[in-house]
Protein backbone atom coordinates (compact mmCIF):
# COMPACT_ATOMS: atom_id res chain seq x y z
CA UNK A 1 0.00 0.00 0.00
CA UNK A 2 1.52 3.85 -1.12
CA UNK A 3 2.57 5.55 2.25
CA UNK A 4 0.66 8.64 1.25
CA UNK A 5 -2.75 6.73 1.19
CA UNK A 6 -2.02 5.10 5.07
CA UNK A 7 -4.40 6.38 7.49
CA UNK A 8 -2.58 8.39 10.50
CA UNK A 9 -1.47 5.80 13.29
CA UNK A 10 -3.22 6.01 16.48
CA UNK A 11 0.12 7.34 17.87
CA UNK A 12 0.07 9.97 15.54
CA UNK A 13 -3.69 10.79 16.28
CA UNK A 14 -2.67 10.88 19.62
CA UNK A 15 0.04 13.39 19.71
CA UNK A 16 -1.98 15.56 17.26
CA UNK A 17 -4.09 16.08 19.61
CA UNK A 18 -1.99 16.95 22.11
CA UNK A 19 -0.45 19.51 20.20
CA UNK A 20 -3.89 21.38 19.62
CA UNK A 21 -4.90 20.91 23.34
CA UNK A 22 -1.33 23.04 23.98
CA UNK A 23 -1.64 25.38 21.64
CA UNK A 24 -5.28 26.13 22.99
CA UNK A 25 -3.55 26.33 26.51
CA UNK A 26 -0.75 28.64 25.11
CA UNK A 27 -3.02 30.96 23.41
CA UNK A 28 -5.19 31.24 26.12
CA UNK A 29 -2.92 31.84 28.63
CA UNK A 30 -1.15 34.46 26.19
CA UNK A 31 -3.36 35.98 24.15
CA UNK A 32 -1.71 37.19 20.49
CA UNK A 33 0.41 40.01 20.10
CA UNK A 34 4.44 38.24 21.66
CA UNK A 35 7.13 37.23 20.01
CA UNK A 36 7.57 33.66 18.16
CA UNK A 37 10.02 32.80 20.58
CA UNK A 38 7.83 32.93 23.84
CA UNK A 39 4.97 30.57 22.30
CA UNK A 40 7.60 28.47 21.11
CA UNK A 41 8.88 27.97 24.84
CA UNK A 42 5.49 27.63 26.69
CA UNK A 43 4.20 25.43 23.74
CA UNK A 44 7.22 23.34 24.44
CA UNK A 45 6.67 22.93 28.43
CA UNK A 46 3.04 22.21 27.43
CA UNK A 47 3.52 19.55 25.41
CA UNK A 48 6.52 18.07 28.48
CA UNK A 49 3.45 18.71 30.69
CA UNK A 50 1.53 16.15 28.35
CA UNK A 51 4.23 13.68 29.09
CA UNK A 52 5.48 13.98 25.43
CA UNK A 53 9.47 14.04 24.23
CA UNK A 54 9.94 17.63 22.58
CA UNK A 55 13.06 18.98 20.65
CA UNK A 56 13.06 22.45 19.69
CA UNK A 57 15.42 24.11 16.85
CA UNK A 58 16.18 20.94 14.97
CA UNK A 59 18.18 21.27 12.19
CA UNK A 60 17.46 19.06 8.90
CA UNK A 61 20.39 18.29 6.75
CA UNK A 62 19.83 18.05 2.80
CA UNK A 63 21.08 15.08 0.75
CA UNK A 64 22.02 16.12 -2.72
CA UNK A 65 23.82 14.35 -5.32
CA UNK A 66 25.32 12.38 -2.97
CA UNK A 67 26.52 15.04 -0.54
CA UNK A 68 24.88 16.04 3.01
CA UNK A 69 24.73 19.71 3.45
CA UNK A 70 24.54 20.05 7.53
CA UNK A 71 23.47 23.86 6.61
CA UNK A 72 20.23 22.77 5.98
CA UNK A 73 16.65 23.97 7.14
CA UNK A 74 15.76 23.83 10.60
CA UNK A 75 12.40 23.31 12.13
CA UNK A 76 10.93 24.73 15.23
CA UNK A 77 9.42 21.59 17.30
CA UNK A 78 9.49 17.91 16.92
CA UNK A 79 7.55 16.28 19.03
CA UNK A 80 8.04 12.47 19.90
CA UNK A 81 10.13 12.22 16.58
CA UNK A 82 7.17 11.55 14.80
CA UNK A 83 5.39 15.15 14.38
CA UNK A 84 6.79 18.49 13.73
CA UNK A 85 5.52 21.86 14.22
CA UNK A 86 6.38 25.21 12.67
CA UNK A 87 5.33 27.90 14.89
CA UNK A 88 4.59 31.51 13.49
CA UNK A 89 3.47 35.21 15.47
CA UNK A 90 2.48 37.31 12.50
CA UNK A 91 -0.96 39.08 11.45
CA UNK A 92 -0.82 37.30 7.80
CA UNK A 93 0.20 33.36 6.93
CA UNK A 94 2.64 33.38 3.97
CA UNK A 95 1.44 30.40 1.84
CA UNK A 96 5.72 29.75 1.58
CA UNK A 97 5.32 28.52 5.18
CA UNK A 98 2.92 25.55 4.18
CA UNK A 99 5.34 24.91 1.75
CA UNK A 100 8.09 25.05 4.40
CA UNK A 101 6.24 22.81 6.57
CA UNK A 102 5.81 20.15 3.99
CA UNK A 103 9.44 20.14 2.47
CA UNK A 104 10.05 19.58 6.33
CA UNK A 105 8.07 16.54 6.30
CA UNK A 106 9.49 15.35 3.15
CA UNK A 107 13.28 15.98 4.31
CA UNK A 108 12.46 14.40 7.15
CA UNK A 109 10.33 11.24 6.25
CA UNK A 110 7.42 12.02 8.74
CA UNK A 111 3.64 12.14 7.87
CA UNK A 112 1.87 14.75 10.17
CA UNK A 113 3.15 18.61 10.62
CA UNK A 114 1.51 21.65 12.23
CA UNK A 115 1.74 25.25 11.33
CA UNK A 116 0.54 26.90 14.10
CA UNK A 117 0.26 30.84 14.40
CA UNK A 118 -0.10 32.36 17.87
CA UNK A 119 -1.01 35.76 16.45
CA UNK A 120 -4.81 35.12 16.08
CA UNK A 121 -7.87 36.19 18.00
CA UNK A 122 -9.09 32.89 17.94
CA UNK A 123 -6.36 30.20 18.16
CA UNK A 124 -8.31 27.83 16.11
CA UNK A 125 -8.02 29.80 12.97
CA UNK A 126 -4.10 29.53 13.41
CA UNK A 127 -4.23 25.98 13.25
CA UNK A 128 -3.21 24.51 9.75
CA UNK A 129 -2.64 20.27 10.09
CA UNK A 130 -0.60 18.93 6.98
CA UNK A 131 -0.41 15.13 5.97
CA UNK A 132 1.72 13.95 3.64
Amino acid sequence: MNKEFEPLTENENRIGKLIVEAAFEVHKNLGPGLLEKVYEVCFVHELQKRGLNVKRQIDIPIQYDGIVFQEGLRLDVLVEDLVICELKAVEQVNPVWMAQVLSHLKLTDKRLGYLINFDVPLIKDGIRRIIL
